[in-house]
């Protein structure tokens, strides 16, 4: 119940005191985020802070030490037991993982596909969808990202913003709850970055759920709804941008904006 006395709808991503270890080395240190639907969070942090890790554990890619992690109310990768948590077989994370889209820094096409063959792979592989049908959906998603001319083209034909934008559209292929943007403009040519940006900004502008780790400022300031930092594996500071940017709570968050923007708040 909110302030009102109106029921709110859970939400989207409840990650719970999220710990994970590699080694000796603990990478998420009691990680604790709730995603709304319809929001868009921007995870912010230096390089090694976690964040793509925490990232990789939202869709079971990485597994998690301790912690949970549910995603519309289930329960990612494991089910509960008496004795704890049980890593699920393979099938029924896939299952899970089909419904949250997942867009890489390196765009992950086969390169002995076409454009249009790696957008409906997941949903006539994975969803088990008819061809006819996934075929349809997959040129309406390379329509929306603006590449629907370039169905029958192999991923060395296009550009690295092209290639980066097919991999978004197949994820909005499999019709997911879900989006999981990880640096995704970090291997792209300068001249190349704004292409996609401009994707994921009218993805955020349509109200889809999404989680972007990025060093883009200038997106983050634009498309976020939450800024998260993310630090040493933890929760640094969360907030509106306007907040953040303007007037972080916290020394490690003005630390941070202060080695990656110049006093007049412009990106280095």
């Amino acid at each position: 119940m909110n302030a009102l006395g109106v029921a709110q709808a859970p939400p989207t991503v409840h990650a719970d005191s999220v710990w994970k270890r590699y080694g000796s080395h603990w990478a998420l240190r009691g990680i604790s985020l709730d995603v709304m639907a319809g929001e868009v969070v921007c995870l912010l942090g230096p390089s090694g802070s976690g964040k793509t890790t925490f990232l990789r554990c939202l869709n079971h890619i990485e597994s998690i030490s301790a912690g949970r992690i549910w995603i519309d109310g289930e329960l990612v990768g494991y089910s509960e037991t008496r004795s704890g948590l049980r890593e699920l077989p393979d099938k029924e994370v896939a299952r899970k993982r089909s419904e949250i889209g997942m867009v890489f820094q390196h765009f992950n096409l086969f390169p002995h596909m076409s454009v249009l063959q790696n957008v409906i792979e997941g949903p006539t592989r994975v969803k088990r969808e008819p061809r006819g049908e996934a075929i349809e959906r997959g040129l309406t998603m390379l329509g929306r990202v603006g590449l629907r001319e370039k169905a029958g083209n192999y991923p060395e034909q296009l550009s690295g913003g092209q290639q980066q934008r097919v991999a978004i559209a197949r994820a909005l292929a499999m019709q997911p709850k879900l989006l999981l943007f990880d640096e995704p403009t970090s291997a792209l040519d300068p001249e190349l970055v704004g292409e996609v940006l401009a994707v994921m900004q009218s993805l955020a502008a349509e109200g889809r759920t999404m989680v972007v780790v990025t060093h883009e400022i200038g997106f983050a300031r634009e498309a976020a709804d939450r800024i998260v930092l993310i630090d040493e594996g933890l929760v640094v500071e969360s907030g509106p941008p306007s907040e953040i940017f303007t007037n972080p709570r916290e020394e490690r968050t003005a630390a941070f904006l202060a080695s990656v923007l110049t006093p007049s708040g412009v990106e280095r």
